[in-house]
């Protein structure tokens, strides 16, 4: 094994890996509009179930996060704090149907922004991708933002 690779976070291969199928302007604006929103869709429909449902999802992802980057799953922490608010707001006999119609809309626009790439989506190869996929998504803004990870 090499220096260099022994030198590498995990969470730096992960993302590395993740964007070698993202590289593409307008798949990227996608990714990063979509996979907000499915992650968003899919704590609607499992609060649909039961709150503490969607809560759990966020407290185990939170824990993989934490594993990989303290200062990304803090971000996580904010943005699942923010979507869970979003989410406690929506109208209770409309959240499951909001929730299904985002799901579905934001998957449509994932496959649309692969077709562009011209790549299949990371998670065909790896189920891990798409827990990868918020951290890509808030990697590039913290880039924007020069906040290290």
């Amino acid at each position: 094994m090499t220096e260099q690779f022994r030198s590498t976070r995990s969470i730096d291969t992960l993302i590395s890996t993740y964007s070698e199928s993202h590289l593409h302007p307008a798949n990227e604006l996608i990714h990063c509009v979509c996979v907000p929103a499915i992650v968003l869709s899919m704590l609607g429909m499992l609060w649909s179930l039961h709150p503490l449902a969607a809560l759990g999802v966020v407290l185990l992802s939170l824990a993989y996060y934490v594993r990989l980057s303290l200062p990304l799953a803090l971000g996580m922490l904010l943005m699942s704090a923010a979507m869970l608010g979003v989410i406690a707001m929506l109208p209770p006999a409309q959240r499951l149907t909001i929730s299904l119609a985002v799901f579905v809309v934001a998957w449509i626009g994932q496959f649309i922004g692969h077709k562009i790439e011209g790549k299949k989506p990371s998670f065909f190869d790896d189920v891990r991708f798409l827990l990868i996929g918020p951290l890509f998504v808030l990697g590039i803004l913290y880039r924007r933002l020069q906040v290290t990870y």
